[in-house]
């Protein structure tokens, strides 16, 4: 039986961090600061290959990223790509006072507003967290949509603000807003999946193989084809990660293979105006059922 509503959509979305990345963390050594440039050098590569697909695309970039690179992010934007918020220089936001948030907000919008002739509609937190402001920060500033949070998987939400989780209770929701909501998912980041990091303190692994990881993030696109109505699947690249060789191969192979499960691919400002337009993305239908 035909499905009632699309196959699905599925979202490319670039976090074109760069050096801002490892600044934050406090590893800017020129090694580590090189990682990030490496960034700015494959940016060219995932343009090449988005264009001879045809696929649009979101990207998130840092302030400090676009007044480092300012000609190669006017590429991405005269690609025909959106841009939006990524926090000025990739700071951790759950460690930021309302102030504090609010005017790195501020200087990012000026900037990627310089940068694209007009204000970001869109917001990613660098660190994928949120403080009790940032909903109510975004909302000012006349954001429309977030993808920093993971309370589902393939159906778009509204987020709230004033949840309260106190520990001698039980949870209580706050009011829903206008700000949508496009999950992501560390499952569909490949940072974690690719990156080596070494520090005094501890290690993440990463440098797994790019078929294993696109077999993941490909099944989830499978599984959402098969039981979900419409429903939108949000993947996250880095350039400095997926830039390499061997993993631009995986991402081709990725995008043809998610095309010839019927989906389509859009960019994030799209799925979320239609959401708030009154589409009903990601009903959960499982096949048989």
């Amino acid at each position: 039986m035909p499905k009632a509503g699309g196959t699905g959509t599925v979202c490319l979305t670039f976090d074109f961090d760069a050096m801002s990345l490892w600044i934050a963390r406090g590893l800017a050594s020129p090694g580590t600061l090189s990682r990030g440039e490496f960034g700015a050098h494959a940016v060219p590569r995932l343009l090449h290959l988005l264009e001879s697909r045809g696929i649009p695309s979101t990207w998130f970039i840092p302030g400090h990223t676009a007044d480092t690179y300012p000609e190669l992010c006017r590429r991405v934007v005269d690609a025909g790509h959106e841009v939006g918020l990524h926090g000025y220089c990739h700071e951790q936001v759950s460690r930021l006072s309302r102030d504090a948030e609010w005017d790195m907000l501020r200087r990012a919008n000026e900037v990627l507003t310089g940068l694209a002739g007009r204000p970001p509609v869109g917001h990613r937190t660098p660190t994928w967290d949120f403080t009790p402001h940032t909903v109510e920060l975004l909302l000012e500033l006349g954001v429309r949509y977030d993808s920093s949070l993971m309370a589902t998987d393939y159906t778009p939400y509204y987020c709230r603000a004033g949840d309260e989780w106190p520990e001698d209770g039980p949870y209580r929701f706050g009011t829903e807003t206008e700000l949508a909501e496009l999950p992501v998912s560390w499952s569909l980041d490949d940072y974690p999946y690719f990156e080596y990091v070494r520090t005094s303190s501890w290690i993440m692994p990463g440098l797994r193989t790019a078929g294993d990881v696109f077999g993941n993030f490909l099944d989830d696109v499978r599984y959402m084809v098969r039981d979900v109505d419409d429903g939108v699947c949000v993947i996250t690249f880095h350039p400095q990660v997926i830039g390499r060789g061997h993993r631009l191969l995986g991402l081709e192979r990725f995008v043809d293979e998610a095309r010839d499960l019927g989906v389509e691919f859009a960019r994030l400002d799209r799925v979320a105006e239609e959401f708030r337009n009154g589409r009903r993305y990601g009903t959960y239908r499982p096949e048989g059922g």
